[in-house]
């Protein structure tokens, strides 16, 4: 694996190796001395064209803890502001010798760009591309639904469980990637969307369940995990309007509180990848519910974020 771009391309074996040593990573993390000098030497570039405060940290994190070198570049006040083109920012990359970027892009399709050009040498990591992938969420999504769902995990999927994905999947980059990696991972995947924010033909897709109301899933499904989606109005015209009635109404058939919360399993997870709209698409209670994962979830993405760049840049099995 020379580069992670997307969750599409990986197979079982891959998605179920970058977990495992998701999971040795996570250990490192619990010692007094979390720092590991794996990386040691070897120079990873942040390049962010997206404000992503919360991603760009915990990459810069992972990095760091791995004794990684670590340049943070915004596009905003830097030559790229002022029409410097992806191919010059990626050759100036490749003469600081940097080993690996981790690139947040506007448009769909731009890391998959930057790793195909030959513009540069090193690992290529996406941080999410336009509405089209963010592969480390995915894995993290998968990371805690495993840690908490599935006994003796090492080596496994997430073989029979039902994961519903509910909101704004037409715009969502999670939704793209957490799809295609439950379904590599072996889940039952559910989607509950209105029909103006799911993507075209989805609803026709026999490899997964498609409802138009959160009620009629629970109905339908003993979930294993809900993971509740931000709905994203700046991708929106409108902030919103024509893709939905309301926020009321959107609240009313697709928002978890805690009556839909109490029809879940006993065992089921809440799941979401952040920022939340507490009030729109999940209710305070649902979000600091015991059956909550969503402050882990953070966490864990530093460690999902070690192993993708240790893999990347080392080859090597992770420390023990």
């Amino acid at each position: 694996m020379k580069h992670l771009l997307g969750t599409r391309d990986l197979s079982r074996e891959d998605a179920i190796r970058i977990l495992d040593t998701t999971a040795q990573m996570s250990a490192t993390q619990e010692r007094e001395i979390r720092k590991l000098p794996t990386l040691r030497g070897r120079t990873v570039v942040n390049l962010f064209f997206e404000d992503s405060t919360r991603t760009r940290i915990s990459f810069e994190a992972a990095a760091k803890r791995l004794s990684a070198d670590v340049i943070n570049f915004s596009a905003k006040g830097s030559s790229l502001s002022k029409g410097e083109s992806l191919k010059d920012t990626a050759l100036t990359l490749q003469a600081m010798g940097a080993d690996a970027v981790v690139i947040r892009h506007w448009a769909s399709g731009a890391a998959q760009r930057l790793a195909d050009s030959g513009w540069m040498h090193g690992a290529v990591l996406n941080a999410g591309d336009g509405t089209h992938e963010h592969p480390t969420q995915a894995l993290l999504d998968a990371f805690t639904a495993r840690r908490h769902l599935v006994s003796d995990s090492e080596g496994k999927g997430l073989d029979g469980l039902t994961v519903a994905i509910v909101g704004d999947i037409l715009h969502s980059r999670v939704a793209g990637s957490n799809v295609a990696l439950l379904k590599t991972l072996g889940a039952n995947v559910v989607v509950v969307a209105p029909p103006t924010l799911l993507p075209f033909g989805m609803a026709q897709r026999e490899d997964i369940s498609v409802y138009y109301t959160l009620d009629d899933a629970l109905e339908a499904h003993d979930l294993d995990a809900i993971m509740m989606l931000r709905v994203q109005r700046e991708r929106m015209t409108g902030g919103g309007s024509g893709f939905f009635p309301s926020p009321e109404e959107y609240t009313r058939l697709f928002g978890l509180d805690r009556a839909r919360m109490d029809r879940m399993p006993d065992h089921a997870i809440i799941m979401h990848p952040g920022p939340m709209n507490r009030g729109l698409e999940i209710s305070a209670e649902a979000a600091d519910s015991p059956r909550s994962v969503i402050v882990e979830q953070v966490s864990n993405g530093v460690a999902v974020r070690m192993a993708a760049l240790y893999l990347l840049l080392s080859g090597e099995e992770a420390p023990q």
